[in-house]
């Protein structure tokens, strides 16, 4: 499977992303099939941080790329894809979050009961 994904570039401390089509099997750094685009972190300008070739990136989804939940982030917030079903899954994504967190809470008080009637 095609995933759309980053590649770290840049020396230590200042990353440079290339963001490009890969074979999902590939390591982070691998043979790339095409170049998309780059992100650059540390531009001072918010509108120059991130480049993409908007045409390629749909011919890739269209083909069935899945990109990876950064790259998706960019693509959701350029209009690139469905921004109500991102919204949706970033929710659900801090549902899940917020529920294994209570879940951690009450097991770790839970425990401390448990010690303190042992005392």
């Amino acid at each position: 499977m095609v995933r759309l994904r980053m590649q770290r570039h840049g020396r230590k401390n200042r990353p440079f992303y290339r963001i490009s089509a890969i074979d999902g099997r590939t390591r982070r750094d691998g043979k790339v099939i095409e170049l998309l685009g780059w992100y650059d972190p540390h531009a001072k300008d918010v509108a120059k941080q991130v480049e993409l070739n908007l045409d390629r990136v749909q011919h890739w989804l269209k083909m069935g790329a899945q990109p990876s939940d950064t790259v998706r982030d960019f693509l959701a917030k350029r209009g690139v894809g469905d921004l109500k079903a991102w919204e949706k899954e970033r929710a659900r994504q801090r549902k899940v979050v917020a529920d294994q967190k209570a879940k951690a809470e009450a097991a770790a008080a839970a425990g401390e009961k448990k010690e303190e009637k042992k005392d």
